[in-house]
């Protein structure tokens, strides 16, 4: 007689994204995670995502943050289960001040007064952005592994010998740009094939079109302008072997910001947020507790 039980998978979290839609018509798509105890009151943490990921990469991270505080995992313009604008429609436009409000929208339509907003990779120049902007919204600032701007050799590196970045993207797909990134020595955050595998699957849920219209605007993205107006408590996880930045360029971050501190990462590549999760988590944590025991 066959079981009517439902079928329970091997290992691994169980996602369910949720979406808002913004005035402009598009639409994000977020992952919320509380285990907070129900009598208690709790900070949200808004996690943001780099470059081809999605919020299925952080899922490592849930166990601890969600314990003490409400997580949203929410997921890039044209990544994930956030809608791609036709590269026909004229009438979005990917501009800083857009893709910005529209993680100012995001709360809003959430009811989050105020969040910790933790930034990897290019994420983090979205958080400098933001900070500079819309301070009164931020709780504390955290990027991991973020460069300030992508220099030429950066983008240059992300094309992998083809036309341009974007043009990679769009000719073999996300599956493509994924596979000609993991091939490349010190950006994974691990050898483990299967690792490997997960990581190109997780990237290939996103569109080809998705990432290259993504890629496209970060090319022009630039948060140095916006570093001498951020007030807001910041902490900078920095990885101390990475393709796409240095830590003298942290430790000159450090110093221009008066209210950053510095925390090195040792490691073998730029993906510290898996590759040395632990250590970064430890670090978050002890900066979100000397905030509360600031007042």
């Amino acid at each position: 007689m066959a079981s009517s039980a439902p079928t329970i998978p091997c290992s691994g979290p169980v996602l369910r994204r949720e979406t808002i839609v913004h005035p402009n018509g598009q639409s994000t798509a977020y992952v919320y995670d509380s285990f907070v105890d129900p009598w208690k009151p709790a900070e949200t943490i808004l996690i943001q995502h780099g470059f081809g990921r999605t919020a299925e990469h952080f899922y490592h991270w849930i166990p601890l943050l969600a314990r003490k505080y409400n997580v949203i995992r929410r997921e890039l313009r044209g990544h994930g289960g956030s809608s791609v604008p036709s590269p026909t429609d004229k009438s979005y436009a990917y501009t800083t001040t857009t893709i910005v409000d529209e993680i100012r929208d995001t709360l809003d339509q959430l009811g989050l007064a105020r969040v910790h907003f933790l930034g990897e990779s290019t994420s983090g120049m979205l958080g400098e952005i933001f900070a500079a902007r819309y301070p009164e919204r931020l709780h504390s600032l955290i990027i991991c592994s973020s460069p300030t701007y992508l220099p030429p050799a950066g983008v240059e590196f992300l094309a992998f010998g083809e036309v341009s970045w974007p043009y990679v993207c769009r000719t073999f797909g996300s599956r493509g740009w994924a596979e000609r990134l993991a091939a490349a020595p010190g950006t994974l955050a691990s050898n483990d094939p299967a690792y490997k595998t997960w990581w190109i699957e997780k990237v290939a849920e996103s569109t080809g079109e998705g990432l290259a219209g993504y890629a496209e605007f970060l090319i022009q993205l630039d948060a140095r302008p916006y570093l001498n107006k951020i007030t807001t408590p910041m902490l900078i996880l920095a990885p101390t072997n990475s393709a796409m930045m240095t830590v003298e360029a942290m430790k000159e971050l450090e110093a221009t910001i008066g209210s950053a501190k510095l925390s090195l990462v040792p490691s073998k590549g730029h993906e510290i947020y898996c590759e040395a999760a632990e250590a970064c988590q430890e670090a978050v944590m002890a900066f979100l507790e000397g905030l509360e025991k600031q007042g």
